[in-house]
């Protein structure tokens, strides 16, 4: 297992790269914390979805995050960490992707659209 927290500095940070590599073997899930328009617009194929707004407010994360890592993302990197500091504070492994979904897709890594066609960011 590797350890996605830094002592004493909180969650760490991930390029978008190394998000990719991380999730798409299984080894932690990608939380998109943007919200619905967002998401529909476009997303990392896999990802799973919990708008900031609502993991605030206390909803637990979806069934298949529960027990792995966790590496949030959003459109530029400031609500995933306001996520992944909030995960950790609930003793959830969590890391986040500096430059969100703008750094995703400007480094041509795979976006979806919300029916299942190339997605585009919102």
């Amino acid at each position: 297992m590797f350890s996605f927290l830094r002592r004493g500095t909180g969650p760490g940070r991930l390029t978008p790269n190394q998000a990719h590599q991380r999730t798409a073997d299984g080894r932690a899930v990608l939380l998109d914390v943007r919200e619905a328009a967002e998401w529909n617009a476009g997303h990392a194929p896999g990802a799973l979805h919990l708008p900031l707004s609502r993991l605030t407010a206390g909803a637990p994360l979806p069934a298949s995050a529960q027990g792995k890592p966790v590496v949030a993302i959003c459109r530029s990197g400031h609500r995933s960490r306001q996520a992944a500091r909030l995960l950790a504070g609930r003793g959830i492994e969590a890391t986040d992707v500096t430059g969100g979904m703008t750094a995703w897709a400007r480094d041509g890594l795979p976006v979806t659209g919300g029916r299942g066609g190339s997605g585009v960011m919102a």
